[in-house]
């Protein structure tokens, strides 16, 4: 065995004093490491021990430059993990970065202030995020590319769209689960909510909605976006009240971003020449989801 033929050369070449191990005592040897890696759930050094030691024999590492290898590998392995199933857990409906957005189609939006937010540290104050305008100019975007920095900086994370959030509130009310449903929203250390305001809510939706913010006041950030201007949402609440009251502690600790300009859908069908502005007071289309 190749794990064998290292492990050998590594009891020959162990600290003074120390014999090496028989021949036939490497299989043992192999056994009980083999074992002793899985109980210890060092999966990564388990499954590339082999490679692992190859790499540090080549470097010529002592014993403690090669532990430091092995362990090395291991964490990096581990975060690996941790990182996938996080955003696994965060449930991302599609995989985008900042890197990947085109601040240049968007003039309106300063991409100093969110490479700033991007070092996440309104999420470790416990500070919300509000995202404001029209369909389609990218706001989807850049609440998943945000949320990402936040799961790779260890910060639990979970999206989902302000409709599919009231609709669980409301079912866990119907169903006498709501304290489950708002300890399960209140959670995550940062909770991104897309699409407020497309649809307006019914008052009881308005009424559960204050409540999860007064839970999470303080204590989790709130990433939202809205293509409403937040002076309009007591129409989207449907009560005055709440609305204001959503408001003052949504907006305490907050940062605004306001994005003006076309949606990126329509700007591409013009430069394809599938879509041209109608005139004699006909709309254009209204742009589909993804901001």
């Amino acid at each position: 065995m190749a794990r064998s033929k290292q492990l050998a050369t590594a009891t020959a070449t162990t600290a003074s004093g120390c014999p090496a191990a028989e021949a036939g005592d490497i299989a043992k040897l192999v056994e009980d490491l083999d074992g002793m890696l899985s109980r210890l759930r060092l999966g990564a050094i388990r499954e590339q021990l082999d490679g692992l030691l190859e790499e540090a024999a080549r470097r010529q590492l002592n014993l403690r430059e090669a532990l430091a290898w092995l362990c090395a590998a291991e964490v990096a392995s581990k975060e690996q993990r941790r990182l996938s199933m996080a955003m696994t857990i965060a449930h991302f409906p599609f995989v985008r970065t900042l890197e990947g957005f085109e601040f240049e189609a968007q003039p309106s939006i300063d991409p100093a202030k969110i490479r700033d937010l991007a070092t996440c540290r309104w999420v470790a104050n416990g500070d919300n995020v509000v995202l404001l305008g029209p369909p389609g100019v990218g706001k989807t975007h850049l609440e998943v590319a945000l949320g990402r920095e936040a799961v790779s900086r260890g910060y639990t994370v979970q999206f989902t769209t302000a409709m599919e959030l009231l609709g669980s509130l409301v079912k866990g009310q119907q169903q006498g689960s709501l304290e489950v449903r708002l300890a399960q929203y209140s959670k995550p250390k940062l909770l991104i909510v897309d699409e407020l305001g497309y649809l307006p809510l019914e008052p009881q939706a308005g009424h559960l909605f204050f409540q999860l913010i007064s839970r999470r006041y303080e204590q989790g950030s709130v990433l939202i976006s809205s293509n409403r201007p937040v002076e309009e949402w007591d129409e989207v609440f449907g009560d005055q009240l709440v609305a204001a009251a959503i408001l003052d502690r949504l907006l305490h600790h907050s940062h605004m971003v306001t994005i003006r300009g076309d949606s990126y859908r329509l700007r591409e069908k013009r430069r394809s020449g599938l879509f041209r502005p109608q005139t004699g007071g006909t709309s254009p289309p209204v742009a589909a989801k993804e901001d």
